[in-house]
């Protein structure tokens, strides 16, 4: 019998096992931490925990899609990334539709919950980075996967710095600038992955 080492089947098997085990644990983590920050944001009046809570939840439903493609056909990846794509789309507009809503009708939103919850899921979303970064370029599903946790990163560490200028200018503009900003995050993030997706179906033979 050949080792299995050797056996490309067996290889691609072993991949797809780790993929999977990686994705349940980040499914996990981003919908638990989509209820935290959602209900710290709506309480404390943040725009940017809103809109880092929303981007949890659309993780959530990213690594969903990517758990149930792990075993499929490279098409059905590449159609799995183009939902990726449409999910990020809907939360960057309605992000920005909340910062809208902000600037309209200003408010200065508790620099305290902003600050705790945003190094929670700084925590946590260090956490799913440092697993899915070994699978960032095992193909179009696990690469989207990882693209959408490092903006994980970038988001927590805005909304780190929203809590810091509410705090330091007793004003809600930074936080309202954070969520714009994280809105744009979310687009051109959704173009990227929207572009790929797009021309792998393209070149899909399954």
């Amino acid at each position: 019998m050949a080792n299995c080492c050797n056996d490309k089947a067996c290889e691609i098997g072993a991949l797809r096992a780790r993929q999977s085990s990686t994705l349940k644990i980040v499914l996990g983590v981003n919908a638990v931490m989509f209820l935290v920050e959602i209900t710290a944001g709506l309480i404390s009046g943040s725009v940017s925990l809103v809109a880092d809570s929303l981007d949890m939840l659309g993780d959530a439903l990213v690594y969903g899609f990517s758990l149930y493609v792990v075993a499929r056909g490279e098409r059905l990846k590449a159609i799995a990334a183009l939902l990726k794509g449409g999910i990020m789309a809907a939360f960057g507009l309605f992000v920005l539709g909340q910062a809208i809503y902000g600037i309209l009708f200003p408010h200065v939103p508790v620099f305290e919950a902003i600050g705790a919850i945003g190094l929670l899921a700084l925590a946590a979303n260090g956490l799913c980075f440092f697993l899915l970064w070994r699978h960032r370029s095992d193909d179009i599903n696990m690469s989207s996967v990882w693209l959408c946790s490092r903006n994980d990163i970038i988001a927590n560490v805005s909304v780190l710095f929203a809590a810091a200028g509410v705090w330091l200018t007793r004003s809600g503009w930074p936080d309202i600038l954070v969520g714009l900003a994280l809105a744009v995050l979310f687009l051109r993030s959704a173009i990227l992955v929207l572009r790929g997706a797009i021309r792998a179906i393209g070149n899909a033979t399954d």
